[in-house]
């Protein structure tokens, strides 16, 4: 990260914090079960994209303006793949049937495993990205290779009855029966003495395993950004941790944005075909730097989004005209 060094007390400090704004999340904003209103969400999506910018203002007076310049696009790149696992967690509740009130806690204890297993992603990738050179083509073909995934499949395709996680959680697990109502947000509960799991521990299980999905893009996109694990990691964190209330904002919306998957697609090919050139600058024409800047980066990623969310928008409102005339 430039010339500033991290020391092991950064990563507990940005752990502390961590903890402090889940802490927060779960035990003041949320403290108890309800259904989010669109303005509440609103007012949430705020605090947490300023919560993460505000750390970046704070990467770049700290590690100077290259830092906070990958903090940034690596932030925007998360936030924006994070739209697709909205897409998903729609259609993994609707599958179970989970009241709304119920899905900020589910989707709490599932963003907190998800972090953690974003951390050892971020870790082990950067590691083979920093000691073996060809993991960086390698890693632009599987970017790639997702590009043409989410152009050919969107999220909306997904089968959460297919999840193998489930599918075996149900073999050896004893599962309550009845709705949630009877049990409400817990994921355990004894029943005659013995001990059993919840639907709602079924629906967590779910969401973790397509986390490990989604972290096969979002960490190659983040490492294609930068090589630098804290940056990696706490911008993909920050990206995180404001999912809840993008999705709560969005889920009523989601059809809105069904163009936005080719967006999405055109940043992972950007990104996965710079890898590439970069690799093969480095190796065949002895070029050292990126042959696309950071800042470069960062604009080109920010159009691509922008005209995708537009046109998804306009043309919504185009096939509802339609729709409405016929």
């Amino acid at each position: 990260m430039g010339n500033t060094e991290v020391f092991l007390w950064h990563w507990f400090a940005f752990a502390g914090l961590v903890v402090f704004l889940l802490v927060l999340d779960l035990k003041v904003f949320h403290k108890t079960d309800h259904e989010p209103s669109f303005k509440e969400s609103t007012w949430f999506t705020i605090f947490w994209i300023a919560v993460g910018l505000a750390f970046n203002v704070l990467i770049w007076l700290w590690a100077g303006h290259e830092a906070g310049l990958k903090f940034l696009t690596g932030y925007v790149v998360e936030k924006a793949l994070s739209m697709d696992n909205i897409f998903v967690f729609v259609m993994i509740f609707k599958f179970f049937s989970i009241p709304l009130k119920y899905q900020y806690r589910v989707l709490f204890w599932g963003i907190l495993g998800a972090v953690v297993m974003r951390l050892l992603f971020v870790l082990i990738g950067v590691e083979l990205f920093n000691r073996v050179s060809w993991v960086m083509p390698l890693f632009g073909l599987l970017l790639l290779y997702s590009a043409y995934k989410l152009i050919v499949h969107s999220g909306a395709e997904i089968h959460p009855e297919k999840n193998i996680v489930l599918k075996t959680a149900r073999r050896f697990f004893r599962v309550t029966e009845g709705d949630h109502h009877e049990h409400g947000h817990d994921f355990f509960v004894r029943q005659n003495g013995l001990l059993y799991i919840t639907p709602m521990f079924l629906v967590l299980l779910v969401i973790e395993s397509s986390d490990v999905i989604f972290a096969v893009d979002s960490v190659p996109a983040i490492i294609g950004v930068t090589n630098d694990r804290f940056l990696a990691f706490t911008s993909n964190v920050f990206a995180i941790l404001g999912l809840r209330a993008l999705y709560f904002l969005l889920a009523g919306v989601i059809d809105m944005f069904k163009y936005l998957h080719y967006g999405l697609a055109a940043v992972l090919g950007f990104i996965g075909l710079k890898m590439i050139g970069d690799y093969v600058g480095a190796e065949f024409y002895g070029h050292e730097e990126h042959l696309i800047t950071p800042l470069m980066s960062l604009v080109i990623i920010a159009v691509i989004l922008g005209v995708s969310i537009a046109a998804s928008i306009l043309l919504a409102s185009r096939e509802d005209k339609i729709e409405d005339k016929g």
